[in-house]
């Protein structure tokens, strides 16, 4: 008998995923917490594997999980840009601005899934410093800037708020003290919620490693130089710790999209944002 991949399931899983914890992904579904366990459960049992690492600290996705991802976005994505976009032609450019650790994660396939809908139509995502951005999007070259919220070159359109989780390097003991600390060297809501974390937490530490890129986090993490934070959608399967709940407790992140006034009306950026918010 076939295996069939229903949206619905995928949804949860996504869903839970971005979250980082099965409650508050249940509350985004308005669903009960037993009731996206179960959903999830029935995708495990489709799928064949584990699919999710569970912690008394959140979600985080297995190897399978990370598999998965990608296809799953990207079928929920093609399911509704083809019940919106079917049979409408779109031209033009649209320049889109993300933070990194968006740039990282499944965003720009959304994107090129778009573009590959509408031919004539060109999208660019540009990545880059706070100065960069505001310069991109002043002269339009940017359209669209989906950032931290007091990054954003204008008052947000929507906000969203997304977790921030502890990534553990390998071999690194979460006890030791002081702890080493991988940090992103730039002034961010990701290097500040893991300092004040550390504060609050009276926890001693010490940063073994920064680095102004995602990249070079990452390599670091992957080094086994110390623990950093992260969002979900870039927690490798290896960085994730049963003994997380030994860290101090991590904020939420608030991310906002910026659009550029004289865009009002411009049916291609009207879809770039559409397609921006369904998947963050």
């Amino acid at each position: 008998m076939a295996r069939d991949l229903e949206t619905a399931l995928l949804r949860s899983f996504v869903t839970a995923v971005r979250a980082g914890s099965i409650s508050r992904g249940a509350g985004a579904l308005g669903l009960t917490q037993p009731a996206l366990s179960q959903q999830l459960r029935r995708l495990e049992s489709v799928v064949g594997r584990p699919l999710l690492h569970r912690s008394p600290s959140g979600v985080a996705p297995t190897r399978a999980g990370e598999e998965l991802m990608p296809y799953a976005e990207r079928i929920l994505s093609l399911s509704a840009q083809a019940l919106t976009e079917t049979g409408r032609a779109l031209t033009g450019h649209c320049g889109v601005g993300l933070l990194e650790d968006l740039a990282e994660s499944r965003l720009p396939q959304a994107l090129a899934d778009l573009a590959g809908l509408h031919p004539g139509a060109t999208l660019e995502v540009l990545c880059g410093s706070k100065a960069a951005m505001w310069e991109a999007y002043e002269t339009s070259r940017v359209h669209l800037v989906l950032d931290e919220v007091p990054d954003l070159p204008s008052p947000p359109l929507w906000t969203v708020r997304r977790p921030l989780v502890w990534a553990i390097g390998r071999g690194v003991d979460v006890t030791a003290s002081p702890l080493p600390v991988v940090l992103f060297s730039n002034d961010c809501a990701w290097r500040r919620a893991a300092l004040e974390a550390m504060e609050r937490s009276g926890r001693d530490w010490r940063v073994a490693f920064e680095s102004n890129s995602l990249v070079g986090v990452l390599a670091a993490l992957r080094a086994g130089l110390g623990v950093g934070v992260l969002m979900p959608a870039n927690l490798e399967p290896a960085m994730v710790g049963h003994d997380s709940g030994a860290l101090p407790a991590l904020p939420d992140v608030e991310l906002g999209l910026a659009r550029h006034p004289r865009t009002a009306g411009d049916p291609l950026i009207d879809a770039v944002e559409t397609a921006l918010r369904r998947v963050v």
